[in-house]
């Protein structure tokens, strides 16, 4: 494995570094070829932190056994798509602030489609979230387009399992490792996706789920493809902030409207009121997102 590559993954691993001090690492040596040879005082001045936490950074640098990691992952098949890879998603490259490592289990294929949609909403939908995922989504839905979704309850698991059934293909991104699934009762689903299609998170493996990984894990999914549908989202909720995200990506946004008395439909009303594209019916998703496409 290419020593840079490594270190990148080796970084991601180090639970105290944020995404911006990492940043910093590669700003002050993009190579990394010093990484492991900083002293405290150097890691204190490069990550602008006390200098007990640059102790801390040092000490994981030392002890994390990224190779004997690396090793079983490798086992589990598990890949790490590091953002120097060629493998790398050409959208998620171009956000604010992508990922430094996907851990990925599955078709690795699916980061090339052309055709891609994200999917969400809220996690606890009505028939009309239902009946209205069927409507306008399904016509879309062929061998070669991917839906993808964040695996959580409601209109993701709804999003996710659609795209199986019209043997499409489908992408969940996790906000937590792969070693704790969550949601627990998704676990099925995750192992179909894993083997079947491409599970994805920006966390390694061990890491479990905490409230603030999914409002990061939200600009993973809309990151990934040129739109994102909204299905029922109450304002405030997580599909709002991942509209948002996608609207500041300079991604396409779509929403379903719903009744003015739903509560469960407060969100998707309000983005359309920003400017989100009202949907009635897959021709509106398919002409913006083949526009958006001839202008990349």
């Amino acid at each position: 494995m290419d020593e840079l590559r490594k270190k990148i993954i080796h970084l991601s691993h180090c639970q105290l570094l944020t995404w911006k001090q990492i940043f910093s690492f590669l700003q002050y040596d993009s190579s990394l070829q010093h990484l492991y040879n900083y002293s405290p005082n150097d890691l204190q001045q490069i990550l602008q932190v006390p200098f007990n936490r640059a102790c801390q950074v040092k000490k994981y640098l030392q002890t994390i056994p990224i190779q004997d990691i690396l090793n079983k992952y490798e086992e589990q098949s598990i890949y790490c798509i590091t953002i120097i890879d060629d493998e790398y998603p050409h959208l998620l490259k171009n956000i604010y602030d992508p990922p430094w490592v996907l851990f990925c289990k599955g078709d690795l294929s699916l980061f090339q489609y052309k055709d891609c949609l994200s999917v969400v909403g809220t996690r606890q939908p009505t028939q009309y979230g239902y009946d209205a995922i069927q409507s306008v989504l399904a016509p879309l839905l062929h061998n070669q387009f991917v839906i993808v979704s964040g695996l959580a309850l409601g209109i993701d698991t709804a999003a996710h399992q659609l795209a199986i059934a019209k043997q499409a293909k489908t992408i969940a991104v996790l906000g937590s490792g792969f070693y704790n699934i969550y949601p627990k009762h998704n676990l099925p689903l995750a192992n179909e996706i894993a083997h079947n299609h491409l599970l994805v998170s920006e966390y390694p493996p061990p890491t479990k789920p905490a409230k603030w990984h999914f409002p990061k894990r939200n600009r993973i999914i809309s990151g990934l493809t040129s739109g994102t549908v909204v299905v029922q989202a109450k304002e405030r909720s997580g599909s709002f902030i991942t509209a948002d995200q996608a609207l500041q990506q300079g991604r396409e946004v779509f929403a379903i409207p719903g009744p003015i008395t739903d509560d469960a439909s407060k969100g998707v009303n309000k983005l359309i009121q920003m400017g989100a594209k009202l949907v009635q019916n897959p021709t509106d998703i398919i002409s913006e997102l083949h526009r958006f496409q001839s202008h990349r």
